[in-house]
């Protein structure tokens, strides 16, 4: 069966990824690992979601107030988009992530992909086989915690903590001492963020 597309590529760059979900507020959660297609079909790009916002889709343009009619009746959450459907034309929810490798047929490279994905291609979450599968090798790991103008540490304790949780529990200890003990390879001359990120890698059950 064909995996199911999440979203498409709205902006493409060297270093990182925007897509565009097809379902408003439906997107992978913060530090998940998903795979944008590439123009050769063997080929696709990893990237790690850094970044989800919703607005609207009019350039410059602002949600408007919803949760409260003109006849002074109150909406309150998931009742103001039961009340307007609409909502979905109006609003968009993107994803952004940066790019932390790339696949070649069945050859994982955690380094950067020749080319972006391009703009309009499809968006997928990877499932549990192909996470596991990235999350064998750390080598990524030096291009998030270095990473600006997003929560860099966050993130790749976002991403431990999401390789942690679809192993088993023989191997998820394991792999969350081999994944600490190359953040602290990395970190070693900083102990206070090297200590802060260490408390953050801990799976949440």
């Amino acid at each position: 069966m064909e995996q199911e597309r999440i979203g498409e590529v709205i902006e493409s760059s060297t270093t990182h990824f925007v897509a565009a979900a097809y379902e408003l507020l439906k997107t992978p959660p913060f530090g998940a690992l998903i795979r944008a297609q590439s123009q050769v079909r063997e080929m696709a790009t990893y990237g790690l979601v850094y970044e989800i916002r919703t607005g609207s889709k009019e350039p410059g343009g602002r949600a408007m107030v919803r949760g409260r009619t003109y006849t002074g009746r109150q909406l309150y959450d998931g009742e103001i988009y039961a009340e307007h459907p609409d909502l979905a034309e109006v609003l968009q929810t993107e994803f952004a992530a940066i790019t932390v490798g790339f696949t070649e047929g069945a050859t994982i490279y955690h380094y950067l992909p020749p080319h972006p994905p391009p703009v309009h291609y499809s968006v997928y979450e990877c499932d549990a086989d192909e996470l596991i599968r990235f999350s064998q090798s750390f080598d990524y790991f030096r291009a998030v915690l270095f990473a600006r103008q997003m929560c860099s540490d966050e993130l790749l304790a976002a991403s431990i903590r999401a390789g942690a949780r679809i192993r088993q529990e023989a191997e998820r200890r394991l792999y969350l001492v081999r994944a600490g003990r190359e953040v602290a390879s990395l970190l070693k001359d900083d102990y206070d963020r090297l200590a802060a990120l260490l408390r953050r890698i801990r799976p949440s059950d």
